[in-house]
């Protein structure tokens, strides 16, 4: 348990954070999840459409470092891979 006052301050700010980097998080995993389940039905155009929400989604996660920009641009690229595999 903290002691001193700038420990619980920390500990506070710390509980706000987090609450915050959850929903966002969350909203970050939803919108990839759309592109998925796009991609795994065949449907190219709903998974184009559902990518264009997806990548700025994802790029704003890694800015605000939620996840690693590199794990960003990984998921991105492997998503944008998928969908044009679907053209095929």
């Amino acid at each position: 348990m903290a002691n001193t006052t700038s420990a619980k301050k920390a500990t506070r700010k710390i509980a706000r954070r987090t609450v915050i980097n959850k929903s966002r998080r969350t909203e970050m995993r939803t919108s990839v999840r759309t592109v998925e389940e796009a991609i795994k039905r065949g449907d190219r155009n709903a998974a184009l459409k559902a990518m264009a929400n997806a990548e700025p989604e994802l790029m704003r996660a890694a800015q605000r470092n939620i996840v690693h920009k590199n794990a960003a641009s990984r998921k991105v690229s492997r998503l944008a891979h998928q969908i044009a595999k679907l053209a095929k």
